[in-house]
Formats: C-alpha cells, structure tokens, sequence
C-alpha cells in the first residue's frame, strides 16, 4: 500500500469509473442498496438504540461494498450478504476496529448536528431527532436551510476522517487511529481530485432531481413525480457508492490479479 498524489483532472477518472463498475452489475448492486436501507430501517425502529445502531454500522457496511465492487471486477457473483464481510471476513480483530470506528463515527456525527445548531439554534437537531416536524412553517420560521449547510461544512473533515480508514483497518491492518490519519492526508494530497469528483456527482443529482421534477410537471403528472425520482435517486446513489472503490485504488495504488485495474477509458 502507499498514498498516492494525484493531479486535479482524476476526478473525473473516477466519476466516469464508478458509471462504469456500475454498468457491469447494475441488478447486483441495486440490490445491495435496497437490501441495506430495509435492514437500516428495521434496525432504526428498534426503541432507544435504534437511532444510532445504523451510524455504528456504517464503516463495517462500507467494507462489504468495497468487497462488492472488487468482487464484481474480479467477474465474481455478488450476493447481499456480502454487505457484512468486514464482520466476519477478517477476524474479530478487525471487526472490533471497525466497532471502535463505528462508535467515533456516532460521535462525530452527533457533533455534526449539534454544530448545526449554531446557525437555527437546534431546530434541525430536533428535526433529526424526530421532536418536531418537517414542514412548510418550520422551514419558514427557522434558518434550517444555514443549518444544513452549516452540518455540511462540519461534516467535510468528518468525511475525510472515515472515506477510507474502514478500508484501511479490513485489507490492511491498519489500527483505527492510524486508518483514521491516513484518510485525511490522503484526501488531503488529493483535495484537487476530491473537488472535482464531488462537483460531478453534485452536478448529476441535481440535474436528475432538476430535470425529472420539470420533465414530470410538464407531463401534467407531477404528482407521480416521487415514484419517478426515487428509482433515479436510488441509481445515482449506488453509482456514487461504486466510485468510491474508484477513489480508493486511485489513491492508493492497489493492484493484485485478482482485481484487474479499472478502465481510464469509457467502454464503447
């Protein structure tokens, strides 16, 4: 393994990748998508702890799709249960590291939200929360929309702490603070790349969210509009996940015959 600087422009190397891993098992990793946010959904309804055992979860979850898209290069069947491999695939060493991660991202998240309040006094905490209602006159009385981008701005060095020290404990024994510190100066070096790869997925979900909303109130059917941009949500999401193993054998260089390098060219 060794860190990687790569030039600005790779981004869009990576973007383009994740289309691509997509398009070689689109049904596969739908599914995982799907099969993750039903099991989070049930796991969120169980009473006290339900709201922060999907938050634990994550960077285990994170390890299982990276598997997904190694596999799926590799020309190997994917299953949904492949979605706990970092559990139980690596011994109960690393699945105790990626608890610990699991924890310090809770915490980290907590903070997020309560920074959040800095800026509509804890309205979107509540609403996160589940104390107060999401609707028209709590958007209009409150600064909630400065509170998202104000959890958004909290949350960037929360992202380059966790994209990819779940990664780095699973394939490479790496002890969690150390995982930890290796992601952020990894994206760091590649913050170039970093922007311009979050600028495109940006710019696509919102052209699709854009597009299929106008598309739809034209049509005179706006009120099917959400079962038309969910499907679409679901599919831009889970490109966005496959280019995160984009990122991640962009940045650190990892290459083995069992998991062939990704194509810097668009397929014909």
């Amino acid at each position: 393994m060794q860190l990687i600087e790569v030039p600005a422009k790779t981004g869009y190397v990576w973007f383009r990748q994740g289309i691509w891993l997509f398009r070689k098992n689109p049904l596969a990793f739908l599914t995982l998508f799907f099969t993750y946010l039903l099991v989070m959904t049930l796991v969120s309804q169980i009473p006290v702890v339900g709201g922060v055992l999907p938050l634990l979860f994550i960077p285990g979850v994170a390890v299982g799709f990276m598997a997904a898209c190694r596999d799926t290069i590799a020309g190997k069947p994917v299953f949904p249960t492949i979605l706990v491999d970092g559990f139980h695939s690596y011994g109960p060493v690393v699945t105790r590291r990626l608890l610990v991660l699991g924890v310090v991202y809770v915490i980290a998240m907590a903070l997020v939200l309560a920074g959040s309040a800095l800026a509509d006094g804890g309205m979107l905490l509540q609403v996160m929360l589940g104390n107060a209602a999401m609707d028209e006159n709590a958007i209009a009385n409150s600064n909630i929309p400065l509170a998202v981008l104000t959890a958004l701005a909290f949350y960037v060095p929360v992202a380059m702490l966790f994209w990819f020290s779940p990664i780095l404990i699973a394939w490479h024994d790496v002890p969690p603070v150390k995982a930890m510190f290796f992601s952020v100066v990894s994206c760091w070096r590649n913050r170039g790349a970093f922007v311009v790869f979050a600028a495109l997925w940006f710019a696509v979900a919102t052209l699709v969210s854009l597009g299929l909303s106008t598309l739809m109130q034209a049509l005179g059917a706006a009120e099917f509009a959400f079962a038309i941009l969910m499907p679409a949500t679901m599919i831009v999401t889970t490109m966005l996940y496959c280019s995160f193993y984009a990122t991640y054998r962009g940045c650190f260089g990892v290459q083995t015959p069992q998991t062939p390098d990704l194509p810097t060219r668009p397929a014909a």
